[in-house]
């Protein structure tokens, strides 16, 4: 559901085109193929300049742990259980990724332990969007870009985040509920 004021990616639904608009150099179009069950889009951003104070304001980011810089968005937080497909679009200024990770029970969204290489340990991960204009893991999304990837998801809690070096700790990351 698009908002009054919210940024905006212009998706070419007649043609299975997708065009990636809004901040950042767009890389071009991607053609997506036409993807499984129920779809979530995934919109990754940075801040920079003035806009990158991190007071935990609106404008700054991911949760109750976040440096706030940068954010994970998805237009859902709730889906059915069974094949999801996830559309994840770059908007920053930056390479982004997206990993889709188990989120036990009671564990808050945004507290996992982050390693000195400024990462998240990746083990139990169902599956990645960080290819640009293609399906599946990668180098990362480019500025611009995007990619997809198409799971099977059983009822239970989700934390979809990037894990590049510092963008957890910054903000990247969202609940996803399966019911």
């Amino acid at each position: 559901m698009l908002k009054t004021g919210s940024p905006l990616v212009t998706i070419g639904v007649l043609r299975g085109g997708f065009t990636a608009g809004g901040p950042g150099p767009p890389v071009g179009t991607c053609t997506v193929p036409t993807l499984s069950g129920t779809v979530v889009n995934i919109n990754l951003t940075n801040m920079d300049g003035p806009m990158m104070g991190g007071g935990g304001g609106p404008m700054t980011g991911g949760g109750p742990m976040s440096g706030g810089v940068m954010r994970l968005q998805a237009d859902q937080a709730t889906v059915p259980h069974g094949s999801v497909s996830f559309l994840v679009t770059s908007r920053g200024s930056i390479t982004h990724e997206m990993v889709v990770l188990p989120l036990p029970e009671p564990q808050i969204v945004g507290t996992r332990p982050i390693g000195g290489d400024g990462k998240l340990d990746e083990t139990g991960s169902l599956g990645e969007a960080s290819n640009t204009c293609a399906e599946g893991a990668g180098q990362g999304i480019l500025p611009g870009g995007s990619g997809w990837v198409s799971i099977t998801l059983a009822p239970r809690r989700y934390e979809l985040l990037c894990n590049l070096p510092g963008h957890y700790g910054a903000g990247m990351y969202t609940q996803l509920t399966v019911t």
